[in-house]
């Protein structure tokens, strides 16, 4: 009797040990699917963001930047320069001062400047752009933390979000893009195919 109930015991220890196994490994890998299907689309409303006129304007791939939420090539052929501040004799910041200028219809924000070549976007599919803010040689040595915190404590990035008249902001607000941004982050800031 004392042989069966001790056979009984390891009998049913042995099958909850294995099931429990197996469910955890079932769960971790549902939840992990789960996790990077929730980050891939914090990931596409990021990349709304990002491919909004707020920021294709100052991210060319070219040397000229575009204006406005039509992105027209910016007026009186201004060119990015050596530093993406402008040429020498038209620097961005002889027009485009530390605040909007909604009288001349100027936008204006500290440090103003066109991102660095490497980080141009305009014509990159949601998957490229990914790739491109991920890689430190294009994005200016940024983990993704400092991506995150780039996106929503940089002063000339946040003024996105106060464009001036005649100009929309971005799809998302600035709460909205930090969660997508967090959630995209911590599960390992994944790239759609």
């Amino acid at each position: 009797m004392r042989y069966g109930a001790g056979l009984a015991v390891w009998v049913l220890t042995t099958v909850s040990v294995v099931c429990l196994t197996s469910n955890r490994g079932v769960s971790q890998d549902a939840v992990r699917s789960s996790q990077v299907a929730d980050a891939l689309a914090a990931y596409e409303r990021i990349a709304s963001v990002l491919q909004s006129p707020r920021c294709l304007n100052c991210h060319p791939r070219s040397n000229r930047p575009t204006q406005g939420d039509d992105r027209r090539i910016h007026g009186m052929n201004v060119q990015r320069g050596a530093d993406g501040n402008g040429m020498p004799a038209m620097r961005c910041s002889t027009c485009h001062q530390n605040r909007n200028n909604d009288m001349a219809g100027i936008p204006g924000a500290s440090h103003w400047h066109l991102a660095p070549a490497a980080m141009g976007w305009v014509g990159l599919s949601k998957a490229e752009l990914c790739r491109t803010l991920l890689d430190r040689r294009k994005n200016g040595g940024r983990s993704v933390a400092d991506l995150v915190a780039h996106i929503t404590g940089d002063q000339l990035v946040r003024w996105a979000w106060e464009p001036g008249p005649n100009r929309s902001p971005p799809p998302l607000t600035t709460d909205e893009l930090k969660s997508a941004l967090d959630a995209w982050a911590q599960a390992g800031a994944p790239c759609p195919n």
